[in-house]
C-alpha cells in the first residue's frame, strides 16, 4: 500500500496539537488509489461578518508542495504563538483566518500537477479569456491526459474547486474587506505577487487597492524581494478560479466592498539555476532542494503572509479614499499598464 502523504502527516499532527480556538473541517474526501484524502478547512479569529477576513490557500497543483509546506509552518508558528503571545489574541478579535492548506491532495499524492480527473484546478472555472491565451499553457480542452487540462466543457467544476468556491463564498466574499493568498511555484527567477486578471490585459477593477497595499508593504519592508503585478503581464488564461470568484463576488455585492484575491508565485526557476540536476526531477523544477535551501524558503515567506493578516486587521488605516484612490490608481496604471495619465 502507498504510504500516507507526508504533508497530510504533519497536517493531522498540527491539529491534534492545536487549542480549540483553532476549528477545523474536512470539506471533501477525496478518494484515490485505495485512500481517503480529506481536504481541511481551518478557521481562527471572529467569525463576525462585520470583520475583515484573510485566506489562505495551499497545494492547487499537486506537484508544488512548497506552498502547502510554507502555509504549514506558518500555521505550525500561529498555534504556538496562542500559547503566549497577547497580541495574537488581540488580532484574533479583530480578524477571521481561514486555511486551506492543501487543496489538491490526491494530485499531491500521485506527483502531478493536475487532480486526480486529470483537471488542472486553475483552468477549471466556466470563465474564458476575453483575448488570446498562449496555446494549451492557457488552457485546453482536448484531453487529460495532457497538461493544463480545463474538464469537459459545461461540466460542474471539480470537487476541489467547488471547495474553494464554498470557502470564498461563506468566509471571505461577502465582507467589507477580504483577501485571500494563494501559494503557488513554478514561474521564473524572481519570487512574484500576482493579483488578477489572468483571463483579460484590461485593469483590475481594485487596483488602487493592490498599489496602496504594496505600497504599504514597501513603506514597512523597504528590503523585500518580491515583484508585484498583474498576472496578464505574464500570460492569459482560460478558467482562472480567482478571477472567477472575484467576478462573482464583485456581482453579488458590489463594488462598495473589497476582495482582493493574490497568488504567491515563489520562483522555482532559481532554485534549479541554483542546483540544475533538479531538472532531473519533476518534483526539483517545483520545490527547493537541499534541505538547507527547502529551509530559508520556508523562512523568508513567513514575513509575508504574516504581513498580510496584520494589513488585512488595520485595513481601515490604510484601504484608500476619495482622491487618494485616484491618486493609487494613477501611479499603479503608469507603473503597470504604462499609461501615462488618468483616463
Amino acid at each position: 500500500m502507498q504510504q500516507p502523504l507526508p504533508e497530510l502527516v504533519e497536517l493531522q499532527r498540527l491539529l491534534d496539537d492545536a487549542p480549540p480556538a483553532l476549528a477545523a473541517h474536512i470539506a471533501h474526501t477525496v478518494r484515490v488509489d485505495g485512500q481517503d484524502l480529506p481536504i481541511h478547512v481551518l478557521t481562527l479569529g471572529n467569525p463576525d461578518p462585520a470583520l475583515p477576513a484573510i485566506g489562505y490557500f495551499g497545494g492547487v497543483h499537486g506537484l508544488e508542495r512548497i506552498g502547502t509546506r510554507v502555509l504549514l509552518v506558518y500555521l505550525r508558528g500561529l498555534i504556538n504563538r496562542l500559547k503566549w503571545d497577547p497580541m495574537m489574541h488581540r488580532q484574533l478579535e479583530m480578524l477571521r483566518m481561514v486555511f486551506v492548506p492543501l487543496v489538491n491532495p490526491g494530485g499531491m499524492l500521485r506527483n502531478t500537477r493536475c487532480n486526480p480527473d486529470g483537471v488542472d484546478l486553475m483552468r477549471n472555472a466556466p470563465l474564458d479569456s476575453l483575448e488570446k491565451v498562449p496555446f494549451f499553457l492557457g488552457g485546453q480542452r482536448f484531453s487529460p491526459t495532457l497538461a493544463w487540462y480545463r474538464g469537459v466543457l459545461d461540466a460542474p467544476m471539480q470537487p476541489e474547486s467547488l471547495v474553494l468556491s464554498r470557502v470564498v463564498e461563506e468566509e471571505l466574499a461577502h465582507r467589507r474587506f477580504s483577501l485571500a493568498l494563494d501559494c503557488h511555484s513554478g514561474f521564473g527567477v524572481r519570487d512574484r505577487i500576482w493579483f488578477p486578471f489572468a483571463h483579460s490585459a484590461k485593469p483590475f477593477p481594485n487596483l488602487p487597492e493592490v498599489h496602496a497595499l504594496k505600497t504599504l508593504f514597501e513603506q514597512t519592508y523597504p528590503t523585500h524581494n518580491y515583484l508585484v503585478e498583474p498576472q496578464s503581464r505574464q500570460y492569459l488564461t482560460h478558467g482562472d478560479l480567482w478571477d472567477h470568484f472575484y467576478l462573482n463576488a464583485r456581482a453579488q455585492v458590489g463594488g462598495e466592498r473589497v476582495f482582493l484575491p493574490l497568488t504567491l508565485e515563489m520562483g522555482s526557476w532559481l532554485w534549479v539555476k541554483k542546483n540544475p540536476t533538479q531538472l532531473f526531477s519533476r518534483q526539483g523544477l517545483f520545490n527547493p532542494r537541499p534541505g538547507h535551501r527547502l529551509h530559508r524558503i520556508l523562512r523568508q515567506h513567513l514575513l509575508w503572509l504574516d504581513f498580510l493578516a496584520r494589513a488585512v486587521c488595520g485595513g481601515d488605516r490604510w484601504l484608500p479614499h476619495g482622491k487618494d484612490r485616484l491618486q493609487h490608481k494613477k501611479l499603479a496604471l503608469a507603473e503597470w499598464y504604462g499609461w501615462k495619465e488618468h483616463p
